[in-house]
């Protein structure tokens, strides 16, 4: 597929997807969702994919929606009601962000620079995050007067607390990549120039690993969020029924006993 706003690669594994808009700070058209999208869609035909890597091109990771395009995410169609605007989300920057949240492989944002307004909730929505010191978190909806309609109001509180959550989303002020990290917006800090290897090795780490049983964590983790010990433990235990009965588990379990690397298949 011939793409015109984003870089997709595949290997060993992994799919990086880069967004790639560097003169506009990699900002979400209409165009770029419905690219990254389809890629998120392709997982659930293809093995090929384990993980992807979701990335800015140039100096920053994501400015946002494009508000210069005409029929972007930001719910800009013609007719300037609160209904049109909310269709306009619906129809435009939500499938991004549930495309990411239900896809069925581990995404993973590599964090070169600025996550700004839908940028940073683009962030946020993802499985793992790890960024160099240039990383910012900005839920900078505020300055135009706007807030987070784009899932930030639902991930930040969750990730830092209702109080720090507020005070971002109330000011719209930049968290660095320091502050990010020791809060649990980043699950790694590492030195600029050695982003791309560090996530990469992690990304192949995890698509080397049994891909049914990661799967399936993705899925309980999300879901338990919102649910009781009783039915996670409930969710869990018909998601840990499948496992068991894998031929990636025996396959597991026979290379431990052998004490050699096992090969798992998703099966």
């Amino acid at each position: 597929m011939n793409y015109e706003t984003i870089l997709v690669d595949t290997r060993d594994g992994v799919t990086t997807v880069t967004m790639n808009r560097p003169q506009r700070m990699n900002a979400l058209t209409g165009q770029m969702i419905k690219e990254i999208v389809a890629v998120l869609e392709g997982t659930k035909q293809s093995t090929d994919t384990r993980v992807i890597v979701l990335t800015g091109a140039g100096k920053g990771f994501c400015g946002g929606a494009d508000l210069k395009d005409p029929k972007g995410p930001g719910g800009l169609l013609p007719d300037n009601t609160p209904e049109s605007k909310r269709q306009g989300l619906r129809l435009g920057i939500y499938p991004l962000i549930l495309g990411i949240r239900n896809c069925d492989v581990p995404v993973i944002a590599m964090m070169n620079g600025d996550a700004a307004a839908g940028g940073c909730d683009l962030a946020l929505t993802c499985d793992i995050r790890i960024g160099s010191e240039r990383a910012r978190f900005m839920e900078s909806f505020a300055r135009i007067g706007l807030f987070p309609g784009t899932g930030g109001c639902w991930f930040l509180p969750r990730m830092v607390g209702t109080s720090k959550a507020a005070e971002m989303i109330f000011t719209g002020d930049p968290i660095g990549a320091e502050e990010a990290y020791q809060r649990g917006l980043l699950s790694q800090l590492v030195p600029h120039e050695q982003l791309h290897e560090r996530t990469m090795t992690l990304a192949r780490r995890i698509a080397a690993g049994p891909p049914v049983a990661i799967r399936l964590a993705k899925m309980v983790m999300q879901r338990s969020m919102d649910a009781s010990l009783e039915t996670s433990l409930e969710l869990a235990a018909a998601s840990e029924s499948i496992t068991l009965t894998s031929e990636d588990h025996r396959e597991g379990l026979a290379a431990f006993l052998e004490k050699r690397q096992a090969t798992f298949r998703g099966r």
